[in-house]
């Protein structure tokens, strides 16, 4: 069975058209290369409460729900707000890998302060909104993903290769 995906970029300048949305459609390729069916892909403003809705509507979708956008440190930047207050459990190991794997490109990788979770059955993965920041963060934990999906949907049993 294929994994199902929903991007989601949390921009204003993009929401309102003022500014063209590249992290989200080369996340979209990079997902759909990985073999994820891409089920949708949105944009939405920096707003808390659109963001949480849009992430709780998307785990009813979808497997994965990946956003880019709204990790920084200025006043706009609320993505990891939305996410927190809406997920059931986080996984801070694997946002610490994504900034570890970041610094080996630019020192500004600490100060993303994206965050992973679930809900549900559903994985939730924040990403900068730097098109290449975001590819590089989503491929240094894509090999997680597959594993953190299985454990999910409640396969727990363990294989003696890892």
């Amino acid at each position: 069975m294929k994994h199902t995906a929903i991007v989601i970029t949390i921009s204003d300048s993009s929401h309102q058209g003022v500014r063209q949305d590249l992290s989200g459609p080369r996340l979209v390729r990079l997902l759909a290369d990985s073999h994820f069916e891409i089920i949708a892909a949105r944009v939405v403003p920096d707003e808390v409460d659109t963001i949480s809705t849009a992430l709780r509507e998307s785990a009813t979708m979808a497997h994965l729900v990946v956003t880019t956008g709204g990790t920084g440190i200025s006043a706009r930047d609320v993505t990891p707000e939305a996410t927190r207050a809406i997920c059931d459990r986080l996984l801070d190991g694997v946002s610490e890998l994504m900034r570890a794997e970041g610094l080996k490109n630019t020192p500004y990788a600490s100060l993303s302060r994206g965050v992973c979770g679930t809900i549900g059955h559903s994985l939730v993965v924040n990403l900068p909104g730097n098109p290449n920041g975001a590819e590089q963060s989503l491929k240094a934990v894509l090999h997680l993903i597959p594993h953190a999906l299985d454990l999910l949907a409640g396969k727990t049993e363990h294989s003696t290769d890892h």
